[in-house]
């Protein structure tokens, strides 16, 4: 499968809310369509802080999307990037494409001086997990949140 790394362009909005939508579909979440469209406006935002990427087929087919931001921690003087939500077409799945949009994150990170990449995932994802355990380190830590 031949396909190339890119920044999201407004012209992506139409594919990018099919995979956004099957990104929320998975985790059984919903959001408002005001939210959808702040997300959207953000990734599109050059001075916002959440950026994008997509994988893209030369005939302009999005095989998966990807968003990540950075931010500063008290534990370092660069920032940290989080990876906040990765999905791809379930006929991508296997083929290279999460490993690239990953690695286009950490190649950002790694300009922007950042010293660590993270994520989250649920347990239950085994699919993404076994490309995760490939790419990164489990780490310990529990998630709490109000």
């Amino acid at each position: 499968m031949t396909f190339t790394i890119r920044t999201l362009e407004p012209a992506d909005r139409h594919q990018w809310d099919a995979l956004w939508r099957g990104y929320l579909d998975f985790y059984k979440t919903t959001i408002p369509d005001s939210v959808t469209d702040l997300t959207w406006q953000r990734l599109l935002d050059p001075e916002a802080p959440i950026l994008g990427f997509c994988a893209a087929r030369d005939d302009g087919k999005i095989l998966g999307i990807v968003h990540y931001l950075f931010h500063p921690v008290t534990w370092a003087a660069g920032p940290r990037c989080y990876l906040e939500d990765l999905f791809t077409l379930p006929e991508a799945r296997g083929k290279g494409v999460g490993r690239a949009l990953i690695q286009a994150v950490y190649d950002a990170a790694d300009k922007r001086g950042a010293d660590q990449v993270y994520w989250l995932t649920l347990e239950f994802n085994a699919t993404a997990r076994a490309l995760y355990d490939r790419v990164a380190k489990a780490t310990p830590f529990i998630k709490y949140r109000r």
